[in-house]
């Protein structure tokens, strides 16, 4: 009987040997060549991601100023139920996630976020102080794959959680730091200040999601983002401005002005992001809300030659 045991845990560990092998190889394999597959390839993604920032910089015109009646963040939750004004401030009200939310994301160093995040108080606070939330610059990020996200949840345990962690540094080992652009920023309809990007060299977003979704086969099969999308939140308006005018188109007129200015002060920016995180979000958006998290950071293991 000692010897079958014996025999079953070899045959049990050379199997789990083998298994993590063949991840590995198959992030090896599809990473021979980490820009991109083809020229071809990027120009495909790079026309997926301007087609899809188009559409996002109609969202305000289609939908009007969704935010100045309260509105809802892009996941679905009211703004109202987000912050609140607290001793002339605006403050989170921070929710606790059940089960967590487990995020990967790419970090944008404060080397590249502050300089932005400078540009867009400079511009937004003098119209919109005390109904602003700014994103802190130094969290700022670029969602790109969830484990378990609020709509669709996924608990796991403690175990189960360091696995995944470990199959994300695997995928982080394997792919190249990005080269990114500044593309657009855009104002949507609920009040999201976003800047869209453009990928110049280094793993396309939409390989990157495509290893995480090999790495993390239990997550959510409907994701929050297109798998193409770029983008990094700066700030969210959260109700009337100083100096609105009365009239619908007006207001709209005010609104893309002040996006244009900041466009005309940043667009073009170019920055590298090489770490690739894996986030435990205990509270509801807490990247966005500077509420309770658990970051491990990965730094992008591909080396081009």
């Amino acid at each position: 009987m000692a010897i079958r045991a014996r025999t079953g845990t070899l045959i049990w560990l050379i199997s789990t040997f083998l298994f993590y092998l063949g991840f590995r190889m198959a992030l090896l394999n599809s990473s021979n060549n980490p820009p991109s597959a083809s020229s071809d390839s990027l120009i495909s993604n790079t026309e997926r991601r301007s087609r899809l920032y188009d559409k996002m910089a109609k969202d305000l015109d289609e939908n009007g100023a969704a935010f100045l009646k309260g509105g809802e963040t892009s996941q679905s939750l009211s703004l109202s139920d987000l912050f609140t004004l607290k001793d002339g401030a605006v403050t989170p009200i921070l929710k606790a996630a059940d089960p967590p939310v487990r995020a990967n994301v790419l970090y944008l160093s404060p080397e590249y976020s502050l300089p932005i995040s400078e540009t867009v108080k400079g511009i937004f606070l003098p119209y919109f102080d005390k109904v602003i939330w700014f994103q802190n610059s130094s969290l700022y990020h670029f969602s790109m794959f969830h484990a378990s996200h609020h709509i669709s949840p996924v608990p796991a345990t403690e175990n189960e959680i360091e696995a995944e962690a470990n199959a994300v540094k695997s995928v982080a080992d394997v792919i190249c730091s990005l080269k990114i652009v500044l593309d657009r920023v855009v104002l949507t309809s609920t009040g999201v200040l976003l800047g869209c990007w453009q990928v110049i060299s280094g793993t396309d977003p939409i390989d990157i999601r495509a290893k995480l979704r090999t790495a993390l086969p239990h997550a959510p099969e409907k994701q929050l983002y297109d798998a193409a999308m770029l983008h990094t939140s700066f700030a969210r308006l959260l109700g009337q401005p100083k100096n609105l005018p009365e009239s619908t188109s007006d207001q709209l007129q005010f609104f893309h002005e002040l996006v244009n200015r900041l466009n005309n002060q940043i667009r073009g920016f170019e920055a590298t992001v090489s770490e690739l995180w894996y986030v435990e979000e205990f509270d509801m958006l807490a990247l966005a809300l500077n509420g309770k998290m658990k970051v491990r950071q990965f730094n992008m293991g591909c080396s081009k030659t």
